[in-house]
């Protein structure tokens, strides 16, 4: 909801204070956005699988049960906010809005303090050392 929210807020601003387009064509937007989209789609697929084979929901407001190291969490801690970024950015790149790209930063760092730094205080009281082994094993983004 935090990227759709940067999202929306970006497309709203561009539509009351338009930007300068960027600094591409209409079908290069389109080709990135599709390459960036497409990208993020896949790796956020292959977080869903990770959770999948572990039995443990992807659903943060449900408990973990198991920690998800194999496969893409093997090379980033965060494959589902990773991927969401990534089609946060294919939809920036295929609108064209400067606003939305913009507001991207921010989503960040609302996602890094909001959720993710809680996520990990929250693994690693459940899971101590095996966590604290995979976080020092495996970086945040990629």
């Amino acid at each position: 909801l935090i990227f759709l929210a940067g999202l929306l807020i970006g497309y709203g601003l561009d539509t009351l204070w338009p930007t300068p387009s960027m600094p591409f064509d209409r079908e290069t937007g389109y080709w990135i956005g599709a390459v960036y989209g497409g990208i993020g789609v896949v790796v956020a697929v292959a977080a869903l699988l990770g959770f999948r084979g572990t039995g443990t929901s992807p659903e943060p407001w449900h408990p973990t049960t198991a920690l998800v190291v194999n496969g893409i969490y093997s090379r980033t801690r965060n494959p589902m906010y990773l991927g969401m970024t990534l089609v946060y950015l294919g939809i920036t790149a295929s609108v064209g809005g400067l606003w939305m790209a913009v507001l991207l930063l921010p989503v960040l760092v609302v996602m890094h303090y909001g959720v993710i730094a809680r996520e990990e205080r929250y693994l690693e009281a459940k899971f101590g050392d095996a966590y604290r082994d995979y976080k020092a094993s495996v970086r945040r983004w990629f």
